[in-house]
């Protein structure tokens, strides 16, 4: 990536905003280019700067990471959200992901780690891989609003489209699915950059959320 990639770092403790930003101008292709303190804060200086990638943490004051994600992915801000956490399964990394996260991080993530983490997500990649987010959302099944009026967006997609999108949304791989429905894994990538424009989805993720929400594809149950 030859331009640096722009970071905002929104957190309610100074000392871990200090550290974020430690860990990403020490990188020569990152720059922290705000901070924030609360999810107020964050909208605004998000809005402000418009970064290539905000590290927003979960529970902050005035305003949580959820909302400000909300906030900004609704408001048509480019940014990619990265959701910091202290429990990789917990209920508000799954609401966060619903809100429009891109992918999230545990906070003792090494430093490594988390550099190369921003990357990918700022190339538009999934970093949270499909099987951890069908986890979550298989655990918090009871608070799925069930098939919705938004299933009608289905209808933007062909019939090879809806099955591409049922079995990303079950965790497989573009060569799974291409050796699932007998195509090349050029075509599968082709067919799912095609759903997340027609569904207006950022990523991948996204698109598995989606397929959730409208009823596509419905929990597992525990297993006895």
């Amino acid at each position: 990536m030859s331009a640096s990639v722009r970071v905002v770092i929104a957190d309610d403790q100074e000392l871990i905003r200090a550290g974020l930003a430690m860990v990403i101008d020490a990188r020569a292709d990152l720059t922290v280019v705000g901070e924030a303190a609360d999810g107020v804060e964050a909208v605004a200086v998000a809005n402000r700067t418009r970064p290539d990638v905000v590290l927003m943490d979960v529970r902050m004051p005035r305003q949580d990471g959820i909302a400000a994600t909300r906030e900004l992915v609704s408001g048509g801000n480019p940014a990619r959200v990265v959701m910091l956490t202290t429990f990789d399964l917990d209920e508000h990394v799954y609401a966060a992901l619903r809100a429009g996260a891109s992918a999230f991080l545990l906070k003792d993530t090494r430093p490594a780690d988390l550099a190369e983490a921003v990357r990918v997500v700022a190339r538009g990649e999934a970093l949270l891989a499909p099987t951890v987010t069908r986890r979550l959302l298989d655990r918090f099944a009871d608070q799925l609003p069930g098939a919705s009026g938004d299933r009608g967006r289905l209808a933007a997609l062909t019939a090879r489209e809806v099955e591409v999108l049922t079995l990303a949304a079950r965790a497989l791989s573009n060569a799974e699915i291409a050796e699932r429905l007998f195509l090349s894994t050029a075509t599968v990538k082709t067919h799912v950059s095609a759903i997340l424009t027609k569904l207006g989805l950022r990523d991948r993720i996204q698109a598995v959320v989606f397929a959730y929400d409208v009823g596509l594809v419905r929990p597992e149950p525990p297993p006895r």
